[in-house]
């Protein structure tokens, strides 16, 4: 388990720095051609990408906090500032798509038509290609540590790369049709409101808690019962996440003349196996068999 933790210590810090870097220099070029070729739609993704910038910032504030030990005020550790970063990423990529959605509806009442230069074709397909290789990273990161600030991250990198294709469509089309450019603005708006949902429900799921899955209950009771020859009908199975700290807490069932001892015993046996296979923290309840659940 602290080899997990410190490779996904590992994996947010590279992934936070690497896009911080990548997406500053991915503005400057953004915006500079934007100013040279007069497009509006340019400088408005060069804003777009500054936002990656940002959420890297508290990738890496999000992840530092959650690596901070458990005290006083905080005994279960500071894991969950994981999900609150994320919820701050989902939040940008809201109002992200809602300034796409204004200035699309703007360009469209004005039918405005876009005229893009040979340096807005060449940073454009830059910036595609870097910003998914950025959303390949993260994702990678996840798979290795399933760290939802990580997947969060590649998803806004990813949703930006999406946006440089639609852009780079309504370039090649905008010759054409003056309407072109807003109506893939609204596009854009869609799938980087969709990424922010997406993020959204996820994350305040975990802050609120969730019930485990009916898969996973079955998990921990057969792990549970390799401790045991007696059926132990665990039950009141619930589990508190901390981001990297797992609170588990249930009831089982003993002979009502067992002795103390001998239901202590079973009780750290099982805590024991549930840690070893879960990694979680247990608190178990032991009652006679006779009584109700």
């Amino acid at each position: 388990m602290s080899e997990l933790k410190e490779d996904k210590n590992k994996y947010i810090s590279r992934e936070g720095w690497l896009s911080i870097f990548a997406n500053t220099i991915l503005f400057g070029l953004k915006y500079w051609a934007g100013i040279v070729t007069g497009s509006i739609a340019l400088i408005a993704d060069a804003w777009h990408t500054l936002t990656d910038s940002i959420s890297s910032v508290i990738v890496l504030i999000g992840g530092k906090i959650s690596r901070k030990p458990a005290d006083d005020n905080h005994p279960f550790g500071h894991g969950r500032a994981e999900h609150i970063a994320a919820i701050i990423i989902g939040v940008l990529l809201a109002l992200v798509a809602f300034d796409f959605i204004m200035s699309a509806i703007e360009k469209f009442g004005s039918r405005e038509k876009t005229v893009f230069g040979t340096i807005a074709w060449v940073v454009t397909i830059i910036s595609i290609g870097v910003k998914e290789a950025l959303a390949q990273y993260a994702f990678w990161g996840y798979k290795k540590t399933q760290s939802s600030i990580l997947k969060a991250d590649g998803w806004h990198h990813r949703t930006d790369a999406l946006s440089s294709v639609i852009i780079l469509v309504g370039m090649a089309l905008g010759k054409y049709f003056w309407w072109t450019d807003a109506v893939l603005g609204f596009i854009v708006a869609v799938m980087i409101g969709y990424a922010s949902y997406e993020i959204l429900s996820k994350e305040i799921k975990s802050l609120l808690g969730e019930s485990p899955s009916d898969k996973h209950i079955l998990e921990i009771r057969e792990t549970a019962q390799t401790v045991s020859k007696n059926p132990l009908h665990l039950h009141h199975i619930h589990i508190h996440s901390y981001g990297n700290h797992t609170e588990l807490s249930c009831h089982i069932k003993l002979p009502p003349h067992m002795s103390l001892d001998e239901a202590h015993d079973i009780c750290t046996k099982i805590e024991n196996a549930i840690k070893d296979k879960f990694g979680y923290i247990s608190t178990i309840h032991p009652e006679p068999i006779e009584r109700e659940e």
